[in-house]
């Protein structure tokens, strides 16, 4: 059975109109995720990058929080007796290790990821935002980083992720310092794309989505992974990873109707492939 043909009432999963719709369902616990959880998800993602019917994903969530971050207990399956308490060193490699795998997921998913946040994201939830290549947010959002604050080094990709979104400076002000950036706050610095007001969020957001579903899927893909890995990258990588892509989108169909309806002087229909 496909993950995404799974019932879980903590991860609600739909595939329609050309989306995979990822919704957590914790809100007992802000939404905290579990080891399992984060291994659903990545397996989630991976079957996206391959289903011709997927052509964007969404992360959600229901309840008052975002995603508070990684549930430690739930990180803890493969520790000796005495849990958490008594092997917290290794309860934080299993934690790191998995939710370093779900950022890695987020960001090599073939397809565009859109991150709809209402409340809290803090700790993975902030990452996960981060990881996601759109996000919309409610005006009542809040990000937050704080592992310094709680003696924990950064984790979950978060060194990578915020100097590539924020620049050294602001990256290390907010990493050592800790802080909670509002909606507006995250959408001046370029951490947000949308602001809206809550009762809005999913409107706004669906219009987004509407647009990346209708796009030209394979050459998004490409996009998005020239974009990711143009971060550090030196000059000459680039220009020749970009060359290879432009190799790869230009067999494909939707490439040729781009070309075609652009001479035609018509808005292009564009089928993901």
């Amino acid at each position: 059975m496909n993950a995404a043909d799974a019932p879980d009432p903590d991860l609600l999963v739909t595939k329609e109109d050309g989306r995979l719709n990822i919704v957590l369902n914790r809100p007992a616990v802000a939404n905290a995720l579990t080891a399992a959880q984060c291994l659903e998800i990545i397996d989630l993602l991976q079957q996206a990058s391959t289903d011709p019917a997927v052509r964007v994903v969404t992360l959600a969530a229901n309840g008052r929080h975002f995603c508070a971050g990684m549930d430690l207990r739930g990180g803890a399956r493969d520790l000796p007796p005495g849990g958490p308490d008594r092997y917290p060193g290794r309860t934080m490699t299993i934690v790191s290790t998995e939710s370093q795998r779900l950022i890695g997921a987020v960001l090599d998913c073939t397809k565009p990821v859109v991150a709809i946040v209402q409340g809290p994201a803090a700790g993975l939830g902030l990452y996960l935002t981060l990881a996601s290549d759109i996000v919309v947010a409610a005006r009542d959002a809040t990000f937050v980083e704080a592992f310094l604050s709680r003696g924990m080094v950064l984790h979950c990709g978060g060194a990578h992720l915020l100097v590539s979104r924020l620049g050294m400076q602001r990256a290390k002000e907010l990493a050592l310092f800790g802080g909670r950036l509002d909606a507006d706050a995250a959408y001046q610095l370029g951490l947000v794309n949308r602001v809206a007001e809550p009762g809005d969020l999913h409107a706004v957001a669906d219009e987004m989505v509407a647009r990346l579903a209708a796009a030209p899927t394979i050459a998004v893909g490409l996009s998005k992974r020239l974009l990711n890995r143009a971060v550090g990258a030196d000059r000459e990588a680039a220009f020749a990873e970009e060359a290879m892509a432009m190799e790869i989108n230009g067999g494909t169909h939707d490439s040729a109707e781009g070309a075609i309806a652009f001479g035609e002087r018509r808005q292009p229909v564009f089928v993901g492939w």
